[in-house]
């Protein structure tokens, strides 16, 4: 499988060789790194992630016919299916269409009236890495359905109703960030967001002097959706069991620091670990915006430092090849921070390096990382991104 850095050539070519005509619009919407605040999103806390320069792109006309024709030039796969008559369920072999599917189905149920299209997707977001390419697929759906019958969703609401497709039609019950990221992500910026309020800041990067750069293990990830709804399941019974010391809790953002150190002898071992991460990392996103505002690179490396073995011993969501990875990449010298961004059991690393370091980074990172765990690592280098847009 390739991942064209820009396809917008190839994808208008195809679009023509397989339905006749030029695309009546073309859409990108970019996949995300998160910099700090891991899990946090499903406990109303705070993030801030990145959209990156990988995207999917998607290209489409309207039909009058009341069908979807699809194609996705990753897997060389057509899929063909109706609007008005089909069910409502995933279809095993094109994963990739329940995403097209989900987005058409939860536009219908908000009461828009779709006209069918015909459609060709391409990503450049690595598959199952963790850099979300199916919040970024959902998104770029909904822009260009929308945009083809002539309406304007507002980021906010077109991120909400992503959210929605993939926790009722896909069956993930995820988090805000990934969507609102891709649908409002802002060029050299990282986005500080209130996944509670929704509110959001964009916070300007340095303009030089340094590269976000992730790392992926190349592990396929095994245990995320189990082991995710348990780590849910955990963070939730730590606010059952703290309610009758702080009453007014409603999840462990609510919880302050100090809140914590005070009660959590009321808590099993296990949740104890879970909910200490998630006090934790909370405070760490807010000190790392601090941090960055004040262009400190040092304080905020060190704060992704303290995530990532949080990560590891408290949330234990990490595995041997991510720690791998994170210790490998710290090895360099000018890397600020190092941690795994994403669900984990695999997928990837962040690291903010030094420009001075980028090289010997990619030269040195992959042979640690082979001596260590016997496999490859793909290494990407980005800067952050605009978030969903219409390009035709």
């Amino acid at each position: 499988m390739s991942y064209l850095h820009n396809p917008f050539t190839e994808l208008d070519s195809k679009f023509k060789e397989l339905f006749g005509e030029t695309p009546e619009a073309i859409v990108r919407a970019p996949g995300r790194v998160n910099l700090i605040g891991e899990h946090t999103d499903y406990n109303d806390g705070f993030v801030f992630p990145a959209a990156i320069e990988r995207s999917i792109w998607m290209a489409a006309s309207p039909r009058n016919d009341g069908q979807i024709r699809a194609y996705a030039l990753n897997f060389d796969q057509p899929s063909t299916f109706s609007l008005t008559n089909y069910e409502a369920t995933q279809v095993p072999n094109e994963k990739w269409s329940n995403y097209l599917r989900a987005m058409i189905w939860v536009l219908q149920q908000e009461g828009y009236a779709l006209s069918g299209m015909n459609v060709v997707t391409s990503g450049t977001v690595p598959i199952g890495s963790g850099l979300s390419s199916s919040a970024s697929l959902l998104v770029a759906g909904g822009l260009i359905f929308s945009s083809l019958i002539g309406e304007t969703l507002d980021p906010v609401r077109l991120a909400l109703l992503a959210q929605r497709a993939e926790r009722e039609f896909v069956g993930v019950n995820v988090g805000i960030m990934d969507q609102f990221i891709s649908a409002l992500g802002k060029r050299n910026h990282a986005l500080f967001i209130d996944t509670r309020l929704l509110t959001f800041e964009a916070v300007p990067l340095p303009e030089s002097g340094f590269q976000i750069v992730i790392a992926d293990t190349n592990k396929k990830r095994g245990l995320v959706d189990s082991e995710y709804n348990t780590r849910r399941s955990e963070c939730e019974q730590a606010v059952t069991l703290l309610k009758p010391a702080l009453p007014d809790i409603l999840a462990l953002r609510d919880v302050s620091p100090e809140d914590f150190e005070r009660h959590s002898h009321l808590l099993p071992e296990v949740v104890q670990n879970r909910a200490r991460h998630i006090v934790t990392e909370d405070a760490r996103v807010l000190e790392s915006i601090t941090a960055l505002k004040a262009s400190d690179l040092n304080r905020f490396g060190a704060l992704m430092n303290a995530s990532h073995e949080s990560l590891k011993t408290d949330y234990q969501v990490s595995c041997a090849e991510l720690d791998a990875l994170v210790e490998a990449s710290r090895t360099i010298e000018g890397v600020y921070g190092a941690r795994m961004t994403g669900a984990g059991f695999g997928g990837c690393t962040v690291s903010l390096v030094a420009d001075e370091a980028v090289e010997r980074f990619q030269k040195e990172v992959p042979t640690l990382y082979r001596r260590a765990t016997g496999l490859e690592t793909t290494i990407l280098i980005t800067k952050a991104e605009q978030g969903a847009e219409r390009l035709r």
